[in-house]
């Protein structure tokens, strides 16, 4: 079965290079309407400088909805920093009129228990609330990330009795072992809130490959 045209958001890191307004022109072109924005473009900022005046009347001359912005990292390691960088990340979100912020995990080799990152969602909870934007809880598959399993993110959510959803990328998926084993039995489906579609063609073995 054929997925609706208007259900799919794409993502800004397939033409890296491009200006925003001309990645806006090519999902015009390409007969979409549905975007997601980044923080770690070559200018390491959203908006690359533009105005959140300016932005808006970008996504309302090419009809764009920007669905959310990737990502908020580590957002299972808290301290000050994290707090100032999720603020400041769910302000520009409310003010560009993106609608949810992607949280990725620590993927650095060293190890988060479960249950700070239960505390962690919970301490950043209220601050999506407040700015009306949703969460999206990312894991990562590499051997080196602190959360690796889709189903264990959701288990984590629940846990934490947070309103945050999953996003499920297919690359990240394909990296975690356990991932074929775990997925029908555990996964709730109506939890995931957005899906990367990911392709990788490489020689190297699985668990060497990197983004």
């Amino acid at each position: 079965m054929a997925i609706d045209p208007t259900r799919f958001c794409i993502n800004r890191k397939i033409a890296p290079r491009l200006s925003l307004e001309a990645f806006f022109q090519l999902v015009q072109r390409l007969g979409l309407s549905k975007v997601e924005l980044r923080n770690d473009m070559p200018g390491g900022r959203v908006s690359d400088g533009l105005s959140a005046e300016r932005l808006r009347a970008l996504t309302d001359k090419y009809h764009i909805d920007i669905v959310t912005i990737n990502a908020l990292y580590p957002f299972n390691l808290i301290d000050d920093d994290l707090l100032t960088r999720a603020e400041a990340l769910l302000q520009e979100a409310q003010r560009i009129g993106a609608r949810a912020l992607v949280m990725c995990p620590l993927n650095e080799g060293i190890s988060i228990s479960p249950q700070q990152t239960v505390a962690a969602m919970q301490q950043l909870a209220p601050r999506f609330a407040h700015y009306g934007i949703q969460g999206l809880v990312e894991p990562l598959g590499f051997p080196v990330s602190s959360l690796r399993s889709a189903v264990q993110a959701q288990q984590l959510i629940a846990e934490a009795a947070v309103p945050f959803k999953l996003v499920l990328d297919t690359f990240h998926h394909h990296l975690y072992e356990q991932a074929e084993q775990e997925f029908p039995l555990g996964i709730e489906v109506e939890q995931i809130g957005l899906v990367h579609l990911s392709g990788v063609e490489d020689l190297r073995p699985t668990a060497e490959l990197t983004d």
